[in-house]
This record gives C-alpha cells, structure tokens and sequence, in this order.
C-alpha cells in the first residue's frame, strides 16, 4: 500500500509497541507510538490518525476508554489487541465500536493482511445517489452498475446500499457503520435471500488472508454474532419482526423477503 496515512500504536509493552510499530512501516505508514492510553488519544487526535492499534490492558486507562474517547472525534479504523483465549476481551472490544481484533501473540503478517483488508475498503465516501425505496421483488433490487464499473445500489425494504460509495441510507436517514457491518450487510444484500453461514461470514470479514482451508474458531463465529448484533441495533430491527436480517438457527443468517 503506498502513502496508506498515519498510524499510531497505544501500547504499553515495549516490545509488542516496537514489533506493532515496525510492521506498520513497513506497510508505509507514518507511525507514532504511546505507551499509556491518555497519551495515544492525544497523538490520535494530533495526527488524524487513518489506523490505530489499542492494547485491552494498559497502564492508564483501558484500552476500551480509550476507544470510547477516540470514537467522538474520529472514525478512524481501530485494531484492538486482546489476550489470547480471553473472549471477553473479544466481545467487548467488537461491541464497543472496534473494526478489528487481534490475540497476543500474533503473527505479523496476520496484522498487515487485516490492516490492508481495512483500506481495501475505505469508509470514506461520496453522498449516494439514491431516489427512494426499491420495487418490491422477491430479490432486493440491484440498480444498473453506472458507466466506469462503479458498484450497484442495493435497496431492500427501505434500505439504500451503494457499495462503490460504501455508504448506507435507510427511510432516508443515513446509517453509520463500521467497516466490518457494512461488509456483512454488502454481503447478505447481495445473497438475495440464500442462507450464509458464520463462518462464509467470517471470510466475508477477514478478507484475503482467512482463504477456504483457513480454520474458523468458534470465537470467530462468536464474532461475527457480535457485529450482526451491533448491526441490527443500528438498523433498529425488531427481533420478533426482522425486516433486514433473519437468523438461521445452529447456522448463520439470511436476508427477509421483501415487503409488499
């Protein structure tokens, strides 16, 4: 990736700072590094920072305060680092607005591929064209792809999504998400209503680097049940009545039919 932006690392392990920071120039970045929470969000804040890196544990506040503070003035993509086998940490980094996780220790090159999966998919974007609900098909509409290759418009039962623009609309309101929901809601809106299982879902969100021999764990799966949650919350489901997202159970999930 060239000219990917400003990193900052909030760690307070010396040698997980220096290994997070080195794997982050390399992918190009211009890196700044802080050993304490307070002082991370102030670099964060400094710089415009494009990716962060949060330490759970640090010596300061934690890293989900952090998060919390990073959240209202920027919506940078952040990375939390987390304790291997604590799913907690998992969980509640994910429901706390996070875009990704990682498990101490890691494999850099896991981080690299996370973080270009991340700016593959960029949520910056242009106001989307979009003229009012879709028709009421059995299928969720799909407008003609503009000239150039851009991505179609998806709509269904009120919701707008243009996937070039990366940008959501439902009942003319637009819908905040984080790259990781706006994935999976791209990905069941194209499945026209065919069930997909977590772990197609996991793939959907890892990007290139969980290919179809890659093995998914059950904190994985755990995951993704995480961000279809922080999703429907957002969408403002009703659980007896979905009118987006059903729940397959013991499988994964599938788009509702269309309303009339």
């Amino acid at each position: 990736m060239s000219d990917p932006g400003v990193a900052v690392v909030i760690e307070d392990d010396a040698d997980v700072r220096n290994l997070v920071g080195a794997v982050l120039r390399q992918s190009g970045f211009d890196v700044h590094v802080a050993p304490n929470g307070r002082a991370g969000v102030d670099l964060v804040r400094m710089h415009d920072a494009t990716v962060v890196t949060v330490d759970v544990g640090l010596p300061d506040i934690d890293g989900y305060e952090v998060l919390r503070r990073i959240r209202g003035f920027t919506n940078c993509y952040v990375v939390m680092l987390t304790s291997r086998g604590d799913e907690l940490d998992t969980l509640t980094a994910l429901q706390s607005g996070a875009d990704d996780y990682l498990t101490k220790p890691f494999r850099p090159r896991e981080l690299r591929a996370r973080i270009a999966a991340m700016l593959r998919r960029p949520r910056a974007a242009p106001e989307p064209d979009v003229e009012g609900p879709g028709p009421t098909t059995s299928a969720p509409s799909e407008a003609s792809a503009p000239a150039g290759g851009a991505s179609p418009v998806f709509e269904h039962n009120g919701l707008a999504l243009n996937a070039s623009a990366r940008t959501v609309v439902v009942d003319g309101r637009d819908l905040p998400l984080t790259r990781s929901e706006f994935d999976l809601l791209n990905e069941m809106l194209k499945s026209s209503g065919a069930v997909r299982t977590k772990a197609d879902l996991v793939r959907v969100v890892r990007g290139d680097y969980y290919g179809e021999d890659t093995y998914i764990s059950d904190s994985d799966e755990r995951a993704i049940e995480v961000h279809i949650g922080n999703l429907r919350r957002k969408l403002e489901e009703d659980p007896k009545n979905p009118r987006w997202l059903q729940t397959v159970r013991g499988v994964g999930y599938r788009l509702t039919p269309v309303r009339a």
